[in-house]
């Protein structure tokens, strides 16, 4: 004899109205500094409660105001709208530029990722210098991937959710492309492995500054 099927139990609470679950979701982007998952924003929200078919309505509603409900990576944040961007201008103190060699790696990372130490160097025709890919790492721009299946098992690098906030991005894949990236300066057309320079050899930025990370142009 077959045992009896169980019902789901029901909430012995009515979700709130979809009114007040979009007030609750901008309650919490306001007031979150990092950009909130639908499984965190379910999990502050009252039993019951649809945190994707609030944030749907949510977005529908900011929708050419001045601020955007903006998708990065998994989670959700209140943005900008960036046709505005040019207002905030002047609350930005840029004291220091990423180098070129600082930007083709993390490029590479972008676009090959997850990639390796060794990977990232062949693919320039240099040596990363010391320290870049560290700083890189502070910066919270980068991270680290799993491991690769070859000997050694060398870690990989991938980017973050920091970088892909930072560039108003919401996955890898919305990055230009590489013919777009070289075209802009960039990404510069490196030789191939193997040729001028050695493979011993490292890259100018630490010629010049010796004992300097190379992250960072003066």
């Amino acid at each position: 004899m077959s045992e009896p099927v169980e019902k789901k139990e029901e909430s012995l609470f009515e979700a709130a109205p979809m009114g007040e679950q979009e007030r609750m979701i901008e309650a919490v982007l306001f007031a979150s500094a990092e950009p909130v998952t639908v499984r965190e924003l379910e999990a502050r929200m009252p039993h019951g409660c649809d945190a994707a078919e609030a944030l749907v309505h949510v977005r529908k509603l900011y929708e050419g105001r001045g601020v955007n409900l903006a998708k990065i990576g998994d989670a959700w944040a209140m943005r900008t709208a960036p046709d505005l961007g040019f207002l905030m201008q002047k609350e930005t103190v840029e004291t220091r530029k990423l180098s070129r060699a600082a930007i083709e790696t993390l490029a590479i990372i972008a676009y090959h990722q997850p990639v390796t130490r060794a990977e990232i160097e062949e693919i320039r025709g240099v040596s990363v210098s010391r320290g870049t890919v560290d700083q890189l790492l502070e910066m919270e721009w980068i991270r680290f991937g799993r491991r690769k299946m070859t000997p050694g098992r060398p870690v990989t690098f991938v980017v973050t959710q920091n970088f892909l906030d930072h560039f108003g991005l919401e996955n890898a894949r919305d990055l230009p492309g590489l013919k777009e990236l070289r075209s802009t300066g960039l990404l510069e057309n490196r030789p191939p492995p193997g040729s001028v320079p050695g493979p011993g050899d490292v890259d100018e930025d630490d010629e010049r500054n010796e004992g300097q990370s190379e992250l960072f142009e003066d």
